[in-house]
């Protein structure tokens, strides 16, 4: 029913003990038939390859793999071409997840711009999905994806037109602003380049106007829904793990604010996500 398009089933943040917990309530919510999809998000070599096997081994996963802002400071052309061959096999959809994080600065800004810009390079000579990571730093994350032709005409090209409101067709960038934060405006000026929005657990949270406003104003044949796990857990989970389990709470809340029915929600998000990473 429901694709996850973003988790961290290979993250470094689990205690003794999280991890087997945690992938025992992915397997029920897949076997219960809640969850069809869950992609398994690389923020480096080590967690990339952990995501291509991963993939490998569950017939419910499939990988992206790349390397995040926060690890940039430690990343090389070497292990660029190890993403890039990782990326050319099979269940591996997408390059991310990439970008730009000013808010923690882990990595130097100027290391986050050069593996971003690279990244982005890698992606087009592929001609591959890209997921984006931006946080605190939107215009610019806009500015280098343009200048890399993300958005570019040629780009769209080697991508199959997607279904827009009305029975329309509109091209696709095949980019995707994973766990957006940015406002609603922000949301519509990507959606008209071609890209698709992702909304996270956050859109739960009380106060989280931004949210609200983005799922209300941008169509849902552009949105996709994701946990993120093991990070930003929905309501009423929040304070504890997320787990790719719970984003049926996140895809409830954004189809109270469409104002359409759950199980429609979970259907075209589902389809957006499939045809986002071709998934046949």
């Amino acid at each position: 029913m429901l694709y996850d398009s973003h988790a961290h089933l290979n993250s470094e943040y689990f205690e003794e003990g999280e991890r087997e917990e945690f992938m025992e309530k992915t397997l029920a919510a897949v076997d219960s038939g809640l969850l069809s999809y869950v992609n398994d998000i690389g923020c480096d070599l080590p967690s990339s390859k952990v995501a291509y096997d991963n993939a490998q081994k569950y017939p419910w996963c499939y990988a992206v793999v790349g390397c995040h802002p926060h690890k940039a400071k430690d990343f090389d052309e070497t292990q660029l071409m190890f993403i890039k061959n990782l990326a050319g096999k099979d269940k591996v959809q997408a390059i991310g997840e990439i970008g730009l994080d000013f808010y923690y600065d882990h990595s130097p800004r100027d290391e986050q711009r050069y593996w971003f810009r690279r990244q982005i390079q890698l992606a087009n000579e592929l001609r591959m999905p890209i997921v984006i990571h931006s946080r605190e730093a939107d215009k610019e994350c806009l500015d280098i994806l343009k200048e890399e032709g993300a958005f570019s005409d040629e780009r769209k090209s080697w991508f199959p037109k997607r279904p827009g409101p009305d029975g329309t067709e509109v091209p696709d960038a095949r980019v995707l602003l994973h766990c957006f934060s940015g406002s609603a405006e922000l949301a519509k000026q990507y959606v008209k380049l071609g890209a698709t929005i992702s909304m996270a657990g956050p859109v739960t949270y009380k106060n989280n106007r931004r949210g609200v406003e983005t799922v209300a104003q941008i169509p849902v044949e552009f949105l996709l829904v994701e946990t993120d796990s093991p990070f930003l857990t929905p309501v009423p989970h929040r304070g504890k793990k997320n787990c790719p389990a719970y984003v049926e709470h996140t895809a409830r809340r954004m189809a109270v604010i469409k104002g359409i029915p759950f199980e429609e929600l979970a259907r075209i998000t589902c389809e957006n996500a499939k045809r986002f990473f071709n998934i046949k």
